[in-house]
């Protein structure tokens, strides 16, 4: 059943990413009329740049990606107990663009990450990082892809049915969220 735009961000640029093959089956499982997934390759956030340049028509691009969507999906590593440098800095780049994009949108976080935790700190720090912008942040449930390197097979779906099971739950409780409005 297709449901509205759906706004994927992968907080890892490598494309054979697991963050970004969760990412793939959160988008199969909620199946949205339109998919967009986000380009996080955006400069270093730099107050100098933005004060001779203005915001780069990447990061307006994101954030008005962000504006357009009716809900968005994150799913992003964790790299020395937290988010990815990646993911931080385009939270930053948005937050210095006009017009709150993130508010009162509906949001889904999830993790993929070598250690068997699955990427609690990552979610933990993402959550604290978007409290700011005042979204509707589902609370779960949570999305833990441990061992993520034997957790999908060579098409990139998951083989792991609790993980499966999950994910299914969270995108289940997205598509509420938007639909309750």
């Amino acid at each position: 059943m297709a449901s509205g735009k759906l706004l994927g961000i992968c907080g890892s640029l490598r494309a054979g990413s697991y963050n970004r093959k969760l990412l793939r089956e959160a988008v199969r499982i909620y199946d949205p009329s339109e998919y967009v997934e986000a380009d996080l390759r955006l400069p270093l956030y730099d107050g100098d740049l933005e004060e001779g340049e203005g915001i780069p028509a990447s990061v307006q691009a994101l954030s008005d990606q962000i504006a357009g969507a009716d809900a968005v999906v994150i799913s992003g590593p964790e790299y020395n107990k937290g988010l990815s440098g990646v993911l931080k800095n385009a939270l930053d780049w948005v937050s210095r663009t006009k017009g709150s994009p993130w508010r009162d949108k509906p949001i889904a976080i999830m993790a993929a990450t070598g250690g068997r935790a699955g990427g609690e700190r990552t979610q933990w720090t993402l959550r604290l990082c978007l409290t700011p912008f005042r979204p509707r942040l589902l609370t779960g449930p949570e999305v833990l892809v441990g061992n993520c390197s034997g957790q999908f097979d060579e098409g990139g779906r998951l083989i792991n049915e609790r993980y499966e099971a999950v994910l299914t739950e969270l995108m289940e409780e997205l598509r509420k969220d938007v639909e309750r409005v």
